[in-house]
């Protein structure tokens, strides 16, 4: 279903970046096949998501098709820059373009804050791959991907419980059938740095963990609370502005019938709700806390109607 997509690397021009700052002769295709050793480390995040999170599989895939075709224009960038200044190596010290190369040195700069960001990409798919990565309310599945974080957890909590059961009886956790000897032979060497040899999971490890599991669940009845009291809408007359609850993306909204003033998008903003051009409306996540600063905005807001004689 899903493939690799390769973007193409332009190789003249990797080829005249190369022969202006180095003597060595250039490999042809070495830039495409340095090209691509980097986009199958998204691809091979997206398959292992694949196989483990099929839910997950289709934003993975999204995501490393993202780094690819990214990471294509960051090494053509860095060949086009290459190209603006020889190295002086090659072309000698003589009426050398100093400016030219301060130039050349500040583009360089500029493109690896590039490639800072883009790898930024591969962190995604790794916290999705383990679990760790935010999961948002609006996703649709965000209680099916909850509840699989919480099982994940759970099953976390009882190994560490039962490795630690096993380390009290042996002190030793060679032969422990929770763990393969890679990684029982990783934790004992943890334990030897830190000269830990009480447990090999601390208790605010444990405790920590519990806490997650419970905050996690506390998230999912909330959820499930909201999805079912469904949306609904509730038109502020006097204020010009209609309410309206989306249990679908999980967005409390306000839909004004005319630009809001300055001060009115001054107040929204302090409460933490953001315009949404998308939607044309101001909204924040749909949440207890957002139902509360919605009633401080109608306060407020109400407060300035009176005290300017009925205008905003």
């Amino acid at each position: 279903m899903y493939e690799r997509i390769y973007y193409p690397i332009n190789e003249t021009s990797a080829r005249i970046a190369h022969e202006m700052m180095s003597m060595r002769d250039y490999e042809d295709g070495s830039r495409t096949a340095e090209y691509r050793q980097y986009a199958d480390k998204a691809y091979d995040l997206a398959e292992r998501i694949e196989k483990a999170k099929p839910r997950q599989a289709d934003r993975a895939w999204k995501i490393a098709t993202a780094y690819a075709r990214r990471m294509a224009t960051y090494f053509d960038t860095d060949s086009r820059i290459g190209m603006m200044c020889p190295s002086v190596m090659i072309s000698g010290a003589g009426n050398f373009p100093v400016k030219k190369k301060e130039r050349q040195v500040a583009a360089w700069s500029a493109n690896h804050k590039e490639y800072e960001h883009i790898q930024e990409y591969l962190s995604k798919l790794e916290r999705i791959l383990t679990g760790k990565e935010a999961i948002r309310a609006d996703d649709e599945d965000a209680i099916i991907l909850l509840e699989e974080k919480v099982s994940t957890l759970e099953a976390e909590q009882e190994l560490m419980k039962e490795v630690n059961a096993f380390y009290r009886k042996n002190k030793t956790l060679e032969g422990c059938p929770e763990l393969t000897p890679e990684r029982a032979e990783k934790i004992e060497a943890a334990m030897a740095r830190w000269n830990n040899t009480h447990q090999p999971f601390a208790t605010y490890t444990l405790t920590n963990n519990n806490a997650n599991i419970r905050r996690l669940k506390g998230r999912i009845e909330e959820l499930k609370a909201e999805k079912e009291r469904g949306s609904s809408e509730e038109e502020v007359s006097d204020l010009g502005f209609t309410v309206k609850e989306d249990t679908d993306i999980m967005r409390l909204q306000l839909f004004f019938d005319d630009k809001p003033e300055p001060e009115v998008r001054d107040i929204l903003k302090h409460r933490a709700f953001k315009w949404s051009p998308r939607n044309g409306c101001w909204q924040r996540q749909l949440t207890n806390d957002a139902r509360y600063a919605l009633k401080q905005i109608v306060k407020q807001l109400r407060e300035m109607k009176a005290a300017t004689g009925g205008a905003l």
